[in-house]
């Protein structure tokens, strides 16, 4: 039995058109993300948030709250308005963070404040109240700690220091300036001798 080109053309034209159409069966077929995933609509909005953390003992840890959060299921992405952290951890000095809009990361461990972000540490263990200001804060809860790339201002008890870029440990009080950093430094009032 002998084959002709006349008779095996049509056998390889047949065989060409079953594998372009099983191609473009198979890549139409890829999963399409629903229309709504490929828009970045929110899926969710809480006003007045609240989310309180408790550590293994039932103690209080943390709480955030934001006057509004909105959810994004395209990227996972959450968004928080006017938000506001309470970290008070035992053994640690009671940190407070506010700014005008923050997110929160994915697992959410990581929040980041934006726009006249606002640390405020209490006194205590002989140490006066320290206030930080930034245009962004990155905020890791569970590690106590505080970071920017930014600006930063810092004011403590007849002390002023400023830089760019900044680290603050609040379980060991440590804090790093990165670069340009100026520092105003008061001198301590003199006590008046006693039988004055």
């Amino acid at each position: 039995m002998t084959f002709s080109a006349t008779r095996l053309f049509p056998l390889v034209l047949m065989l060409a058109l079953a594998l372009v159409t099983f191609w473009l069966e198979r890549t139409v077929r890829e999963e399409q993300p629903h229309p709504s995933l490929r828009r970045h609509d929110p899926d969710y909005l809480v006003e007045q948030f609240v989310v309180t953390k408790f550590n293994a003992a039932g103690a209080l840890e943390s709480t955030i709250s934001a006057a509004k959060m909105v959810h994004y299921p395209d990227d996972d992405s959450t968004e928080l308005v006017a938000p506001r952290v309470v970290q008070a951890k035992a053994n640690e000095p009671r940190m407070t963070l506010s700014a005008d809009r923050g997110a929160i990361s994915q697992n959410g461990e990581e929040l980041f404040l934006f726009g006249n972000a606002l640390l405020v540490r209490e006194a205590g263990g002989g140490r006066s109240e320290a206030r930080m200001q930034s245009s962004f804060l990155h905020v890791i809860g569970a590690r106590s700690l505080v970071r920017t790339d930014r600006e930063v201002e810092i004011n403590e008890a007849g002390r002023t220091i400023s830089g760019r870029g900044m680290e603050y440990h609040n379980e060991t009080w440590q804090l790093f300036l990165r670069d340009q950093v100026r520092g105003r430094f008061e001198p301590a009032k003199k006590k008046p001798p006693a039988g004055r």
